[in-house]
């Protein structure tokens, strides 16, 4: 016998239980399948449990940095089955309150299996079939794993095993150069571990502006992690005590104890059924939607990572609110309204939001670009940290604000004071003569702003 429901929202990620809040808030009868854990990757494996674990290894440095500001730290030890009990209890606590939230909402009946669609309208879940009017993919992703020769002779890891470790790995090595890659790298290494980088293009960070790849490059490599780009043909060899990895052809092999894969992620839509709904997906399987997150059937929408529109928990959740705020709220919101904005969670972080310098460049609009380093920050010189800069590209014409980029102490947190300026819409000069308070990072960027110069 079918279950019936208003709706169904596959997935307990960001965006899942938010949605089936709002939906049963407004009277409707909501089923939220998840068959794994409730709260998705930012919970579970994502942000969460990995900003916590760069909370100790922060920890961890500047204990060690300790006679920098006249502290005698004295010897300083990594205990990893504690690193990991904290991590493990803040991750814990999350995803039960996520449960608790659910559990107790009433309208909402929470399904725990995998669900298949048979048709537009239903899907088995285990030995049930559930049907709405309404369905919610909210699916989420999972880790490439790449055809290397030699890669499944050996136990790596990925960014969802490498959170069971409560020992530290005499080598790390890590395959990949992006965000995953470079925070664990940066975490190991302060918890004392040897690390090597390994990256198949030409330079960390390929997203970013050049300029920002190699500064960031420079504080990796300053805490002693080894990087090795151009790895252009991988190859793995099993040894007694662990692996060798040759990244090219007459490349010297490294030998590690163990190997992260860490080179993107792929959506988990491969066994939904979509096709028995006429689902359709883009060629790298992501759910193929429109500006307000509709899919190629009317009543099916696609939220979070599966849909290719961001792999951000940020992102996830901003999906809800565009859901939401065109069925429940007549608020047409849309995908294309919002600005790319996104942070680097190593230590300085890097935070960024809107075009590169080199996609205006390549753009061919006129422009103005100002920048200022780190070492000319008050806060950042107090606070021992000047290590990177900030940037920031702007339309000559309309003096909006197109870009910015800052990698520094708190970047992550200033580079909203732009971020909120591009939102408005708002000439740079909004910003450019508000009184900031001193001593931040925040005062700087009206100056930087006062000082650009037409980029050329």
């Amino acid at each position: 016998m079918t279950q019936r429901f208003d709706a169904i929202v596959v997935g307990a990620g960001q965006a899942g239980p938010p949605l089936v809040g709002r939906l049963t808030a407004a009277g409707h009868t909501v089923a939220m399948v998840e068959r794994k854990l409730i709260g998705g990757t930012c919970v579970n494996t994502g942000c969460i449990p990995t900003k916590t674990l760069v909370a100790s290894a922060q920890a961890a440095h500047m204990a060690r940095r300790g006679a920098d500001f006249g502290v005698d730290t004295g010897a300083v030890s990594v205990d990893m089955r504690k690193v990991k009990a904290r991590k493990d209890a803040i991750m814990l606590g999350d995803r039960k309150g996520v449960e608790d939230w659910l559990d107790g909402m009433d309208g909402c009946t929470v399904i725990r299996n995998h669900a298949r669609f048979e048709d537009p309208h239903t899907l088995r879940v285990g030995d049930e079939t559930l049907s709405a009017e309404r369905i919610f993919l909210n699916v989420g992703g999972r880790a490439v794993l790449p055809d290397i020769p030699g890669l499944a002779d050996i136990d790596f890891l990925t960014n969802v095993s490498i959170l069971e470790l409560d020992t530290l790995p005499e080598h790390l090595v890590i395959v990949g150069g992006s965000y995953i890659a470079l925070e664990f790298a940066q975490m190991y290494r302060r918890f004392g571990a040897e690390v090597t980088v390994v990256e198949k293009g030409p330079r960390l960070t390929s997203r970013e502006d050049e300029e920002v790849s190699v500064a960031i490059r420079g504080i990796l490599e300053n805490e002693g992690i080894d990087i090795v780009v151009d790895a252009t043909d991988i190859r793995i060899s099993k040894r007694d005590n662990g692996f060798e990895l040759t990244p090219r052809a007459g490349a010297a092999p490294i030998a590690g104890s163990h190997l992260l894969m860490a080179v993107g992620r792929r959506p988990n839509t491969d066994d939904l059924g979509l096709e028995q709904a006429g689902v359709r997906t883009d060629a790298r399987g992501y759910i193929a939607v429109d500006d307000q997150l509709k899919t190629s059937v009317d009543h099916i929408w696609a939220m979070g990572d599966c849909n290719g529109k961001g792999a951000f928990t940020h992102t996830s959740y901003n999906d809800f609110e565009i859901v939401a705020g065109n069925l429940l709220d007549d608020d047409p919101r849309r995908v294309s309204d919002r600005i790319t904005a996104y942070a680097l969670y190593i230590d300085p972080p890097l935070g960024r939001a809107g075009m590169t310098v080199e996609q205006v460049r390549a753009s061919g609009r006129p422009a103005l670009v100002g920048q200022r380093p780190m070492t000319r920050v008050g806060r950042a010189v107090e606070k021992g940290e000047t290590q990177g800069f900030m940037k920031v590209v702007v339309d000559a014409e309309t003096q909006q604000i197109l870009g910015a980029a800052i990698l520094g102490v708190g970047g992550d947190e200033a580079i909203h004071a732009i971020l909120d300026v591009m939102s408005a819409k708002a000439s740079y000069r909004t910003l450019d003569r508000t009184m900031h308070i001193h001593p931040t990072v925040c005062e700087l960027i009206p100056t930087m702003l006062q000082e650009m110069s037409p980029l050329r």
